[in-house]
């Protein structure tokens, strides 16, 4: 057992999605209809395989978008070291201008270096890379599972993917994330590297119908 596979996904669209509204940690949102549509795609998609265990964050959103895995049975654990970051007091409000303005400027001295510097009343990245480290020490210290899916979000997958990597987080934003987009990822053992077979695969859901 000298490697793991990872199916790394984000969860399916939500009416905050929809809406452009940002949701971060604080807002426990469901899917909407398209991003059950969405879920159910990937599931018909990957049903032939038995994960053996499936992770989560502790929010719904990502639940439901592996519930079709769940449903079977298969092992599920959830965390909060994978929720998305928190971004603070906007949280869930429709955004005005300055609103934008504000989280323009934020994300602009994150890509700058400025990494640690948190949203007002939330996080920075380095916040949610340091609740994701004991999390992937965990995943990476069963090597018995071999195929894990794992369910997170949009800021948060980017954080984790630049840290899997080993890139500084200013460059997290050349991975890119759309609702149920799949990077597939393949840990080595002897090595301790990762390789990146899919990025951002969305060929699952071309044929949905809502």
């Amino acid at each position: 057992m000298s490697s793991k596979t990872i199916y790394l996904i984000r969860h399916g669209e939500t009416d905050y999605n929809r809406r452009g509204v940002v949701q971060g940690s604080g807002i426990d949102a469901e899917l909407n209809a398209l991003g059950h549509a969405q879920a159910n795609a990937f599931y018909e998609a990957y049903q032939h395989l038995n994960f053996d265990k499936i992770y989560t964050s502790k929010l719904i959103r990502t639940v439901q978008s592996v519930r079709g895995f769940l449903d079977r049975g298969l092992p599920h654990e959830s965390y909060e070291g994978l929720n998305e970051i928190s971004w603070g007091i906007r949280e869930g409000r429709t955004p005005t201008s300055m609103d934008n303005d504000y989280y323009r400027e934020l994300v602009t001295s994150w890509q700058g270096g400025k990494i640690d510097l948190q949203a007002e009343g939330g996080e920075s990245p380095v916040d949610v890379k340091n609740r994701q480290l004991p999390v992937i020490d965990l995943i990476l210290s069963r090597p018995e599972e071999r195929t894990i899916l794992v369910a997170m979000h949009g800021r948060a997958m980017r954080v984790l993917l630049a840290t899997l990597f080993e890139k500084p987080l200013y460059e997290m934003d050349n991975y890119l994330h759309t609702n149920l987009g799949l990077y597939l990822l393949h840990y080595d053992y002897p090595t301790k590297r990762f390789s990146l077979e899919k990025e951002n695969d969305t060929t699952h859901l071309v044929n949905i119908v809502v």
